[in-house]
């Protein structure tokens, strides 16, 4: 991408560390309501950690493979290595990243049956969904290329994350609360998404990678990408308003001026090379901040206002 700096390529870059804010909100959102609704004694808390922990391992999983994935499949070149610089400049082996890629996935796996151990085989649903969406992004089925990676992106972290923790804390398999007071943040993080495909849009034109964004037009991807990031907003209102999140959570709403800042970004983009490589960094700010107040507000509704 011209005028754009590469990043520093490495280990650090291929597990992507300022992504797994993806991981961490829908887990303290799920941890949050369960908190709510049972007390915690020392088991709770160790298992809200493994969860996080889990999240993390599955969303670096998911970075590891998916550098794997492009690479092998010619999507990544030197021509583009502002992306995923690790393989196509050589400083890292594609065997050594697969299999840190499924190290990853093992280890979750294992933590995944301390959850078994402690409610049941139901976890499995969401386990095996949650480690097939991290391993087949660009691997096997390779669903990032059909243009599924929004709706599985929005099912599996934005929903079904928060869902698990909620499970593996209070032992419901299911909650219509905490399905609603996830989609706030299951539109924001699909905008994070959307943003990459956007950012790389020539780029996979070029490969012929059949990203969502890929099949429209690049004025129509920028109008996606604004969509999925603002669309929390009036979602989490109707939440607020409905009386199924608390008025904590409208703390969040502060996190309408990094909103401001990503609009402001996103009209510049398709002529300037850096407003459009600011597209990601942007939307996972907001994302960050957003989900961290959601959560925030959430528990200062229930557990401070009322001491006061």
């Amino acid at each position: 991408m011209e005028g754009v700096r590469p990043v520093k390529a490495g280990w650090y870059n291929a597990f992507r560390p300022w992504t797994l804010h993806g991981a961490v909100v829908p887990v303290l959102i799920g941890g949050a309501l369960a908190y709510h609704h049972q007390a915690f004694d020392v088991l709770e808390w160790v298992l809200l950690a493994l969860v996080l922990v889990g999240g993390i391992l599955l969303q670096s999983a998911s970075n590891l493979l998916n550098t794997y994935g492009d690479f092998s499949k010619g999507t990544d070149t030197v021509e583009n290595e502002t992306r995923s610089p690790e393989l196509v400049t050589g400083v890292l082996r594609p065997k050594h990243v697969l299999l840190a890629g499924m190290l990853c996935l093992l280890v979750t796996c294992v933590i995944g049956l301390v959850f078994i151990w402690h409610v049941g085989w139901g976890i499995l649903v969401y386990g095996i969904l949650g480690v097939a969406g991290a391993g087949m992004y660009t691997i096997g089925p390779a669903y990032k290329y059909y243009g599924l990676g929004q709706p599985s992106v929005f099912l599996m972290m934005g929903v079904l994350m928060p869902l698990g923790t909620y499970y593996v804390l209070t032992g419901d398999i299911f909650s219509w609360e905490v399905l609603l007071v996830s989609l706030p943040n299951a539109f924001m993080i699909t905008g994070v998404l959307t943003g990459n495909e956007t950012r790389d849009y020539h780029e996979d034109k070029r490969a012929g990678v059949g990203t969502l964004c890929g099949h429209l037009s690049y004025e129509n991807s920028i109008r996606l990408y604004l969509f999925m990031n603002l669309a929390s907003y009036p979602v989490l209102l109707a939440l607020l308003v409905s009386g199924v999140a608390p008025w904590g959570c409208a703390l969040a709403f502060v996190a309408l001026y990094d909103a401001h800042r990503l609009v402001r970004n996103a009209r510049s983009a398709p002529t300037d090379p850096h407003s459009s490589f600011m597209l990601v960094p942007m939307a996972f700010r907001q994302n960050w901040h957003f989900g961290v107040l959601l959560v925030l507000g959430y528990i200062i509704s229930y557990y401070l206002i009322p001491v006061i």
